[in-house]
């Protein structure tokens, strides 16, 4: 395998078949590097890591920080990224924390644009893509699949369910629902990603009752969310992203859900 003389591999680390370590990178005594991972230069890989199969990671980044979080002595603490990532210059994405469950957890087949960064104790599902300097606090959980605009953070403790889109510069500071759009200084809830629906070959009908059951959910008169939610369980019961939408409403949380303009498809994707 491929290591250029001016890199330090400390002893103890896991290189798979096929790993390439390039200029001035650094891998920690306890990082495991998957098979044909590729370390471009001036990297930094700390840590209790592990970098999937496949992963190609540009200059700059820094994996496996401590996690940024006062008074945390990090004893155990993980990150994991999946397989092949894309991981573009000065990215961070931090150890978990002992506060917080101990693992960051990054799903395969992501795509990191440069300056973004994952904080301590994050789950970012597979998929994600992640336009430069979009940002997560601690404990923040995305599902598959979503889109971060350039710019954007989501505070600590947020939840983003699959296959939602969040606008450049947006503020997240409460939960998004599964494949909503988000956008605004702080965010407010646009619509459905009606163009990741159809991506992922939902037929029209199954997007015309998400349609309604986001215009009764959201925007209905009578009842509160969670009443219209449970509601909407029941009315479209037979469409599984309906009931995802619902239970994501329904289940225990840190912060309040995003809610939705009053006009319901001024920014939705069509």
């Amino acid at each position: 395998m491929p290591i250029h003389p001016t890199a330090i591999v400390e002893d103890g680390a896991r290189l798979g078949a096929g790993v390439d370590v390039g200029p001035f990178c650094f891998v920690g005594k306890s990082v495991a590097l998957g098979d044909g991972v590729r370390l471009i230069s001036h990297i930094s890989v700390q840590g209790v890591t592990d970098v999937g199969a496949r992963t190609v990671i540009h200059p700059g980044a820094m994996l496996g920080g401590e996690a940024q979080i006062r008074g945390d002595d990090a004893q155990g603490a993980r990150l994991t990224i999946g397989q092949d990532c894309v991981i573009r210059e000065h990215v961070t994405m931090s150890l978990g924390s002992a506060r917080g469950g101990g693992v960051t957890s990054v799903g395969a087949r992501g795509y990191f644009m440069g300056y973004s960064h994952i904080g301590h104790d994050c789950h970012v599902g597979d998929g994600a893509t992640f336009a430069n300097g979009a940002q997560l606090g601690g404990h923040v959980e995305l599902g598959e699949g979503v889109i971060m605009g350039g710019l954007s953070a989501v505070q600590q403790f947020g939840r983003v369910g699959r296959g939602a889109m969040i606008g450049g510069i947006t503020g997240v500071n409460t939960d998004v629902i599964p494949f909503g759009i988000a956008a605004g200084d702080h965010a407010e809830l646009g619509g459905l990603n009606l163009v990741g629906l159809k991506r992922r070959g939902l037929p029209r009908e199954s997007i015309n009752a998400m349609r309604a059951a986001y215009r009764f959910i959201f925007l209905g008169e009578s009842g509160s969310l969670a009443d219209r939610a449970r509601r909407a369980r029941e009315r479209w019961s037979e469409i599984g992203e309906v009931l995802e939408i619902a239970d994501f409403i329904l289940a225990p949380a840190k912060r309040p859900i995003c809610l939705a303009r009053r006009r319901p498809d001024a920014h939705e994707n069509a």
